[in-house]
């Protein structure tokens, strides 16, 4: 048996023949043989395309400054195994994580479980023994079959929809909703966030009898001057300060996290403390998220880096609004990706801010990794006149970016796309914040 959390992690590589198997058989069963632990006396689920550990985070922020003890399960990590589960915003130890895999060896009794559905029978069994309040958990990979799926949630949360993992999930949005759904129970709040929500998930949100509320519908954010505006029906109105977290789209997520929590709390006679402007400024102020518009110290003087793990068009999107708002001069962009991801549409809503594309391979870190040449050759096709070199790994392409950019005093340095960039990138330059 294993006894390092690498060596844990390095044998569950091989416990399962697939990294992907979606289904609820295999892991409801193992977690039935443990006891069915619930992971706390309430639990909110949050899925989406983007914005799911955004909104995690911030409920966490939220429910933490009223007291309350959270505890968040997200994926994947960055750096260290450890950043999956938190426990009153303390990532868990080596020795609690082994502790977990072997209590979960000794229940699967030789059923294969997958890498991910490892891990969340972990997060489910250390949560459990925390007595927490409330346990915030992020889906996996869609929702119906996410091995996140065997908790009942008492609220659900989706945040967006959009083309990804459509080899999993289906071809269009519709299908793609309709997944996503799968989180919502009968009779139990669903949140969505975003502005046109599929027929999909709508319908079948319905169908599952979940009480929906909406984002522009049933509540909303408005940007002010110096700041936003959450609304809430016609009773419930806050004028708050921009979250910390950079995009616009930042507020979107704020909203939805703030309305999750006042459903929550609706039959309650007096608003919680929580609800309160002071209250809130401080859990919005205090949320930090690697790798999503995260600025980057490079160590010396020169030209800005943020990060970013923009690698659907949605996200990239956002990226782009980011940009234009920013009113950002020229920007050398890195840029690494997943073959199985939509590279064309990340370029299509990037490319108009994008001075120079620095491509990088990830074939060699993971075997879903896009070699550099076929990234280039989905640049050729989605914007033929867009320029970019071709480095044998990131430490160069950030070189040649930030060589680039020297050239002008204005411009901005991006590393975007797989969540294998970012690790690289916090490998590289430490974040000690």
């Amino acid at each position: 048996m294993p006894h390092t959390l690498s060596e844990w992690l390095d044998y569950q590589q091989q416990t399962h023949p697939n990294s992907i198997e979606l289904g609820l058989g295999r892991v409801r069963e193992v977690w039935q043989r443990m006891g069915r632990p619930r992971p706390a006396a309430e639990v909110i689920t949050v899925g989406g395309t983007n914005g799911k550990g955004s909104t995690v985070a911030l409920l966490d922020a939220m429910l933490r400054t009223s007291g309350q003890r959270v505890g968040t399960y997200t994926s994947p990590h960055l750096i260290r195994y450890n950043e999956r589960i938190r426990i009153d915003g303390r990532e868990v130890g080596d020795a609690e994580l082994v502790a977990a895999f072997e209590r979960i060896e000794h229940a699967r009794a030789g059923l294969p479980l997958t890498y991910f559905e490892f891990g969340t029978l972990a997060a489910l069994d250390l949560l459990a023994r925390a007595g927490l309040d409330v346990a915030v958990l992020e889906v996996g990979l869609g929702g119906r079959l996410d091995a996140i799926n065997i908790v009942d949630a008492d609220i659900a949360v989706v945040t967006t929809v959009d083309l990804d993992h459509m080899d999993w999930l289906g071809a269009d949005r519709d299908s793609i909703g309709r997944e996503k759904a799968g989180i919502a129970r009968a009779g139990r709040p669903l949140l969505i966030g975003d502005h046109q929500p599929p027929q999909g998930l709508l319908q079948a949100a319905a169908e599952a009898g979940a009480e929906v509320w909406r984002i522009d519908l049933d509540f909303g954010a408005r940007p002010l001057d110096d700041g936003w505006r959450w609304w809430f029906g016609t009773d419930h109105v806050l004028d708050l300060p921009s979250p910390a977290l950079l995009a616009p789209v930042q507020r979107d997520n704020a909203a939805t996290a703030i309305a999750a929590l006042r459903v929550r709390d609706q039959a309650r006679p007096q608003s919680p403390p929580w609800l309160v402007p002071a209250a809130l400024a401080r859990a919005l102020a205090s949320v930090r998220i690697q790798a999503r518009l995260q600025p980057v110290d490079m160590g010396e003087p020169g030209p800005q880096l943020y990060l970013d793990v923009a690698h659907n068009p949605q996200a990239a999107a956002s990226l782009a609004d980011w940009l234009v708002r920013r009113g950002a001069a020229p920007v050398q962009a890195v840029y690494g990706a997943l073959a199985d991801k939509d590279v064309g549409g990340v370029i299509a809503a990037l490319d108009a801010r994008i001075d120079h594309w620095h491509l990088i391979g990830l074939d060699g870190v993971t075997p879903r990794g896009l070699p550099a040449i076929a990234l280039a050759e989905a640049l050729h096709r989605s914007a033929p006149q867009a320029g970019y070199s071709i480095y044998p790994d990131l430490a160069a392409a950030l070189a040649g970016a930030r060589a680039a950019a020297a050239r002008r005093e204005d411009e901005l340095l991006l590393a975007l796309g797989s969540f294998h960039v970012a690790s690289q990138v916090l490998e590289l330059f430490p974040d000690d914040g």
